[in-house]
């Protein structure tokens, strides 16, 4: 099933978090439109928190941008988390930045953990 995933293309892969995170209680969980999205793929709350997540589905480590467009579609979209989901692992340079820019990095690793738990 995880490479199923790394098949899949941008929006595919969008609806596919969008459940995921659904079934891991996410609430009000809402694709965003493609184009003009902020970098902001998906919209969603858990537990009183709002979330603005980018996803990436790519065949290489993601980079820093990843962690750019989340952070300024977090402030866009006024949510309290900027996250990126992907089907990869990130950069070291992406992992620097998300920790000064307190952005949740969500990895293959993460994605399989949310997997295992719906089969």
């Amino acid at each position: 099933m995880a490479e199923d995933m790394d098949l899949m293309e941008g929006h595919e892969f969008e609806y596919f978090c969008a459940e995921l995170l659904q079934r891991r209680g996410f609430q009000d969980v809402e694709v965003t439109r493609g184009s003009g999205d902020y970098g902001v793929d998906i919209l969603a709350e858990k537990e009183g928190v709002t979330y603005a997540i980018q996803c990436k589905c790519y065949s290489a480590p993601v980079g820093i941008k990843a962690v750019q467009e989340a952070y300024a579609g977090r402030d866009y979209y006024d949510r309290m988390v900027g996250a990126v989901l992907t089907n990869q692992y990130f950069t070291a340079p992406a992992v620097e930045a998300a920790g000064k820019l307190k952005i949740l990095l969500w990895d293959r690793g993460y994605l399989e953990e949310m997997m295992g738990e719906n089969i």
